[in-house]
């Protein structure tokens, strides 16, 4: 009989009967180290559920040490950002967007304003602007008006929009109005959201006293608007709201908080309330400096905006009365490349055609308009207007833009020329 052989081991591993006998399991030399690689690799990150509850507790700490030596401001409150913040608390994805901070970070800084520039400016402001209308204003006039009115008995929607409010609604609002104030990022209270479907959601806003909110709640605000209200309910909130509170800002610290900036983006969502909400207004009101029409001039241009409301601004902003914000919002349009319409090219050169006999000195930014103007549209106008703009540079010239304008107009194909040439084809036959 020939000796009995033991079985091979195979790459170092015991058979099924070795392992029995000694009570182990199979296991697997090179995916335990594939796992051990892996663990050891997650182990340099920490848990975001663990992270959420660092910072948490950090916050805390901070607003503990701040009661405790009575310190107030921004130095103790931790920044947080708008979006899905690891320190806020979790909220869906219809309530917080992803805001990279490197879209807004050019936004922070001053926007250095020339000095002559906004003098010049200062001259075509209005003597007698209109008053600024608010909210509060609005709601006091409507207050005045139901206190006259002594045969109704909220039988029509207007006069029903400042029925009572009950007392425990009012409260309910009030204690909104706190959260606003404060607010940072995270979940907005549910009642808030439901106002734009309220049919009396002034005087409850009015409660809420929008002036006072911070800047990421008119953010969130915003967003929230744009999205349920209708397009003329959407207008009177940029009007009365949104658009006092950028002017503010920038009056107040020379420039424009991210957030707002952030809403303004957010309220061309609805261009038409937008145009007729914000940008138009701005203009009309005879009052828009220099640095607000650049600041809120960059929302319109960094934005895409369908032709035909670009081309209804283009041709109010061309049959208004002169304001040095308009040359600038006429230039950004411009500078869109849009296919306008013949009649808004037409308001655009008799806008121009205005200041020929003008015996005011004249911006750089009217003759910065013009060359955008020319620039784009050389093409679309008529011979007659071509000729007019010629003469035009005659009256009012700059030292170096009025030879390039002329250049332009010089190298032009009217339009009327190109419609009485015949196809390449007839003229072979």
């Amino acid at each position: 009989m020939g000796k009995i052989k033991k079985p091979k081991k195979r790459g170092g591993r015991q058979n099924l009967e070795e392992q029995i006998n000694s009570e182990k399991r199979v296991t697997d030399k090179f995916r335990i180290k594939f796992r051990d690689e892996i663990e050891e690799k997650d182990e340099d990150y920490v848990d975001p559920k663990l992270s959420r509850k660092i910072l948490r507790q950090a916050k805390q700490q901070q607003e503990e040490i701040a009661e405790e030596f009575g310190l107030t401001g921004p130095e103790v409150v931790p920044t947080t950002k708008l979006g899905n913040d690891i320190a806020g608390d979790d909220s869906d994805a219809d309530d917080e967007d992803h805001m990279p901070e490197s879209a807004g970070d050019e936004f922070f800084d001053d926007i250095q304003v020339d000095e002559e520039d906004e003098k010049a400016l200062e001259k075509f402001m209005s003597a007698n602007p209109a008053p600024r209308l608010t909210l509060a204003d609005l709601i006091k006039d409507k207050i005045t008006e139901k206190k006259t009115e002594l045969t109704t008995q909220f039988t029509d929607k207007e006069s029903l929009v400042m029925q009572d409010i009950d007392p425990k609604v009012k409260e309910l609002y009030i204690g909104v109005r706190d959260v606003l104030i404060k607010y940072r990022s995270g979940k907005l209270p549910k009642a808030f959201k439901i106002v734009p479907k309220l049919n009396n959601w002034e005087q409850i806003l009015y409660l809420t006293e929008p002036h006072r909110w911070s800047a990421a709640a008119m953010y969130q605000a915003t967003r929230i608007f744009a999205s349920n209200l209708k397009e003329k309910m959407a207008q009177r909130f940029y009007n009365l709201v949104l658009l006092p509170r950028a002017r503010d800002d920038i009056q107040e610290f020379k420039r424009l908080n991210f957030h707002i900036f952030q809403a303004l983006r957010k309220a061309l969502f609805k261009p038409a309330a937008f145009m007729k909400g914000i940008l138009l207004p701005l203009c009309e009101s005879g009052t828009c400096t220099l640095r607000e029409a650049i600041i809120i001039g960059s929302v319109v241009a960094k934005n895409s905006i369908p032709m035909l409301h670009s081309a209804a601004a283009i041709l109010k902003l061309a049959e208004m009365d002169y304001n040095g914000a308009n040359s600038i919002f006429l230039r950004i349009l411009f500078d869109k490349k849009y296919a306008l319409p013949y009649r808004v090219v037409d308001a655009a050169v008799f806008h121009f055609l205005r200041f020929e006999r003008d015996p005011r000195e004249l911006p750089v930014l009217w003759h910065q308009a013009l060359l955008t103007f020319c620039q784009r549209y050389k093409g679309d106008i008529s011979s007659e207007q071509k000729e007019a703009l010629l003469k035009l540079l005659r009256s009012q010239s700059h030292p170096t833009i009025s030879a390039e304008i002329r250049r332009e107009l010089n190298s032009a194909k009217c339009r009327d020329l190109e419609l009485a040439e015949p196809p390449a084809a007839a003229v072979e036959l």
